[in-house]
């Protein structure tokens, strides 16, 4: 005969299987499921010595985690943070990222923000560059670690020092390098230039869910769509995110944003592995590469995506006139780019439809310290058995500055679908 005490480690771990499932006695989600877990292995082990004809706990568990999907769908969240135009100021920059919420007091990622994202033009008028894009480098591997992710695009000034257009880059900022052939270096084959090659995009797609793919996933995607040819609830639950602008005539749109990324790709590549040129000024102005592409080109002239300042510039009634069409080949519900700088704050036109973060919070401008704050929920209702599964889909824009936060826009919606298998954390 067994003793009491194994007996009772036969017998506790299925009472607290079943009490968990059942009843749900505890009502943290994670701790209910590592309780499980561990109440099995502890049952596995007694029994094969006591009662090996016991039947096995994998059924019970399976039928513990399904049960809980199609009992109880999660809300989804997703919070993301984005910044503009950084310009050699690095205190500056670190109080933005620090009032926002992505760092701590320390430089650190603080997981608050699920993505952070930031436009271009973190070079020139300023000489921080080394200590800027190290930032960057290392706030990549922090959030990666916790589950978060950055996103970081080249603006017009990383392509002109990418050419050799060196107009706006103080002496002071090539003393941090050592000298003009060291500065060459460390931004063509060195490791910013590696990094730009690595971790920098002209544009980017990120999805407000999952459910429509991973960041930059390519639209228009293989989207099944429905008998009525309607594409899924979520599938313009994005936001595009650029330096200049994406111009309603730019000839390399679609797919979005895969096109516009590979000729980046191509052009950048071709820059890096040239001889250097002298930079301009004094000497000549070097231009594009021998061997560009017309479409390459045209990712650089003043209609292309790097330096397209149209969705500022233009009348209310244009550009809320072209901007739909722009959305709706890009797979998106609204646009977010820097470049044309407001000094008094972050700019929305179209009711959040196109937003403009460039406040000149370098001290070369003296402009306003800020940074905008995307929230996102997908939030089930209640229904009844044989119903289809309502969601309430909310997107919460704010402006975030130093001593306060105004509300852009507030978007919310009822969808309808499965939208439980997607994990909270999933990038």
């Amino acid at each position: 005969m067994p003793s009491l005490h194994r007996l009772f480690l036969v017998s506790f771990p299925p009472i607290v299987l079943i009490s968990l499932y059942y009843l749900d006695i505890w009502p943290d989600h994670q701790l209910r499921t590592y309780l499980i877990t561990s109440s099995t292995s502890v049952y596995a082990l007694t029994r094969q010595r006591l009662h090996p004809h016991f039947s096995t706990l994998s059924e019970l568990v399976s039928q513990y985690t399904q049960g809980q999907a199609v009992r109880e769908p999660r809300q989804f969240t997703r919070h993301i943070v984005a910044v503009g135009d950084l310009h050699g100021d690095f205190p500056n920059a670190m109080k933005v990222l620090q009032f926002s919420g992505v760092v701590d007091e320390f430089g650190n990622w603080t997981g608050n923000a699920d993505f952070f994202v930031q436009t271009g033009d973190i070079i020139d008028r300023g000489d921080d560059t080394i200590k800027l894009f190290a930032l960057m480098d290392k706030l990549r591997e922090q959030a990666s670690a916790m589950g978060g992710v950055v996103l970081s695009h080249l603006g017009n000034h990383e392509w002109m020092n990418a050419i050799g257009d060196w107009r706006y880059v103080y002496p002071t900022e090539i003393e941090t390098f050592g000298s003009i052939s060291a500065r060459q270096k460390m931004l063509s084959t060195g490791k910013i230039g590696r990094s730009w090659a690595t971790n920098y995009t002209v544009t980017s797609r990120l999805p407000l869910h999952p459910s429509i793919g991973a960041p930059n996933t390519p639209y228009p995607p293989s989207f099944r769509k429905d008998e009525e040819g309607e594409e899924p609830p979520l599938s313009h639950s994005a936001v595009s995110f650029v330096h200049g602008g994406l111009s309603p005539t730019y000839g390399d749109l679609t797919p979005f944003p895969t096109k516009i990324n590979e000729l980046g790709t191509t052009l950048l590549r071709k820059l890096q592995r040239r001889t250097q040129p002298p930079p301009h000024p004094p000497n000549p102005y070097p231009g594009l590469p021998v061997g560009t592409t017309r479409e390459e080109a045209a990712l650089y002239d003043a209609n292309g995506p790097l330096w397209y300042r149209g969705w500022a510039l233009d009348p209310d009634e244009q550009v809320c006139e072209d901007v739909d069409e722009v959305l709706k080949k890009t797979g998106t519900r609204r646009m977010v780019m820097g470049h044309t700088p407001d000094f008094q704050g972050i700019v929305s036109r179209c009711d959040g439809k196109i937003i403009i973060i460039d406040t000149g919070i370098s001290h070369a401008y003296g402009g306003a310290l800020s940074a905008l704050s995307i929230h996102y929920t997908l939030t089930p209702v209640a229904k009844e058995a044989g119903e289809d599964q309502k969601w309430i889909e909310k997107e919460v824009v704010s402006a975030l500055y130093v001593d306060r936060q105004e509300l852009i826009t507030v978007g919310e919606r009822e969808v309808f679908g499965d939208f439980s298998d997607y994990k909270q954390m999933e990038r």
